[in-house]
């Protein structure tokens, strides 16, 4: 059968500067998808991509086409509004887990789809992974069912949803275009458009331990987002947050379902708890919810109320302990001083050494694994105090991981102030 466009003629326009059409952009997606467009034109094309940019209607035309590549979930059948949140990830970010079940306590239906980590630590399901029983796949009907009788549910993203993405992001990895904006904004939203949420809070990292280091790279990439967004009937937004340093005091999986779960009942990390209650208001404000008093929906059980009942609705057991490591080693200061920096990625390194996170999509992730601080930047320490704990089931990788960290943490004399930067430096609405 004759082919409507040429891939070559494609990715010379593309690697010339011109635009793309909708159709030849239908036609690219659903011809690699389908395996006629080979990866190794596909590369060539992201690369393009990558050097000169991508137009909004082409940009839009992308993720639509993605999209249009599987199947799409539908929520209207629901008694109740749905909204949803995405974080560009960083290391300790585990908010989705206190998030999900305090909005869902305001009578909001929360669908967090969410996926493995690939990286330095777990993904949002391997972290879950930690409460005995707990399970991650669900089929369209619990899913529904769930979300009208919890009001939340965090699970695996079916494989229907946007495969031309899923095989697009695999060759990403491996062909050092990442970085490019039109694509990992269209992966990002072609996947959440397609989970039919009505609402939707975009969480954009910026700083060493996010992939897009720089804030106004980061908010070029919140304004796209929020562009597809709208420009696909969904009510999106965006905060961008700093992530230079860990979030929150554990870095892992099992220790951040901990910290989780201090944080629901009315505790945990000030940082952990003021992004958490930021992202509710703002998921709230976008389902139409006003004036939402979440700071009360924690301190009064109401979330954690919800969070019992997730975990029981997918098997697991809220009671039960969660994994502890085999093995510990306290590092401790050297000296009296000021923590100044506490560097993201290479803490984030260091928990991956230590077992928490994986190099392969199928390797497994060691639950127990991590690091627990005990302090933050800004704190001051005398000689001999706890700075952080690492945590393994075999002692042989503490070396490594204590390589991650050697220059990871600096510290100036006592007394030095530390202007921090703050934790929520922007938003980026559809009308801004």
């Amino acid at each position: 059968m004759p082919q409507e466009f040429d891939a070559v003629d494609l990715i010379r326009r593309k690697r010339d500067g011109g635009e793309l059409t909708t159709p030849e952009i239908d036609w690219l997606v659903a011809r690699y998808t389908d395996g006629y467009v080979g990866d190794e034109q596909m590369a060539a094309m992201a690369m393009a991509i990558l050097l000169n940019g991508m137009r909004r209607r082409e940009i839009h035309d992308l993720t639509q086409a993605m999209i249009a590549s599987g199947e799409r979930m539908d929520f209207s059948a629901l008694s109740k509004p749905t909204t949803d949140k995405h974080s560009t990830g960083g290391v300790g970010d585990k908010i989705t887990l206190p998030l999900m079940p305090l909005v869902a306590s305001f009578g909001v239906a929360v669908p967090q789809l969410s996926g493995r980590g690939l990286g330095h630590t777990g993904g949002t399901l391997d972290k879950l992974e930690s409460i005995v029983g707990w399970r991650a796949e669900l089929s369209n009907d619990e899913i529904m069912r769930q979300l009208e009788d919890v009001g939340g549910v965090i699970c695996a993203a079916g494989a229907g949803l946007a495969p031309a993405d899923k095989k697009l992001y695999a060759l990403r990895d491996i062909t050092g275009t990442v970085e490019a904006i039109p694509l990992i904004a269209s992966s990002i939203m072609s996947k959440k458009i397609a989970e039919g949420t009505g609402a939707l809070v975009l969480d954009v990292k910026y700083g060493s331990g996010s992939f897009m280091g720089d804030i106004e790279r980061s908010r070029e990439l919140a304004r796209t987002m929020v562009d597809l967004g709208t420009d696909a009937g969904v009510n999106v937004s965006a905060l961008l947050t700093a992530m230079d340093s860990p979030l929150g005091l554990t870095i892992g999986n099992a220790n951040e379902v901990r910290e989780s779960l201090e944080v629901l009942a009315g505790g945990g990390p000030a940082d952990v708890v003021q992004l958490t209650v930021a992202l509710a208001r703002e998921m709230l404000e976008l389902a139409g919810v006003h004036d939402a008093d979440v700071e009360a929906h924690l301190r009064g059980g109401q979330a954690m109320d919800v969070w019992r009942r997730f975990v029981e609705a997918q098997g697991g057991d809220p009671d039960a302990a969660l994994p502890t490591p085999r093995e510990s080693l306290e590092v401790r200061a050297e000296a009296d001083g000021v923590l100044t920096r506490q560097d993201a990625y290479r803490f984030g390194l260091a928990a991956w050494r230590l077992g928490a996170g994986r190099a392969r999509a199928q390797d497994p992730v060691v639950h127990s694994a991590g690091i627990d601080l005990a302090v933050k930047p800004g704190d001051e320490v005398r000689r001999g105090d706890l700075l952080w704990t690492l945590h393994a089931e075999d002692a042989a990788r503490f070396d490594r991981a204590l390589e991650a960290l050697d220059g990871a943490a600096e510290f100036a004399a006592p007394g030095t102030a530390v202007e921090l930067p703050p934790l929520v430096a922007g938003r980026v609405g559809a009308d801004d």
